[in-house]
């Protein structure tokens, strides 16, 4: 234990001081987790179908966002050389991974996103904090 310890403290970064902080910056950016549920829920989609079910995201970043998950192996694109050319999109064997994580976060939700409404009522109704 104590080498750990060590081992740790002559390390320096965000990552080390939180190991999370890795994961987050993969899973949580901005809709990663949008991209990842549909491809969950519905299965293989084309480009089309999967803005379609995100709806209001743009295609360059529904584009970028799909690269950056298929470099980070969480999603496969398949193309097929037809005419026209199709390519589909389908979450990976890792992506799929993920979904105990995604359960338990729902699970959260549910159980907690009222208590933290309610926290931001009675904060900003306090008149002793500062308003932005």
């Amino acid at each position: 234990m104590a080498g750990t310890k060590q081992a740790t403290a002559t390390v320096s970064g965000p990552e080390f001081a939180c190991p999370v902080s890795p994961v987050v910056d993969i899973v949580f950016s901005r809709w990663t987790t949008s991209v990842l549920w549909a491809l969950h829920a519905y299965g293989r989609q084309r480009f089309v179908e999967l803005e379609r079910r995100i709806g209001t995201i743009t295609p360059k970043v529904l584009t970028q966002r799909l690269r950056q998950l298929e470099r980070d192996g969480l999603v496969v694109r398949t193309y097929h050389p037809e005419v026209p050319p199709r390519v589909e999109y389908e979450i990976s064997e890792l992506g799929l991974s993920l979904a105990p994580l995604f359960a338990h976060l729902t699970e959260w939700g549910t159980a907690n996103l009222g208590r933290v409404e309610e926290a931001r009522r009675v904060y900003d109704a306090d008149p002793a904090r500062p308003r932005p």
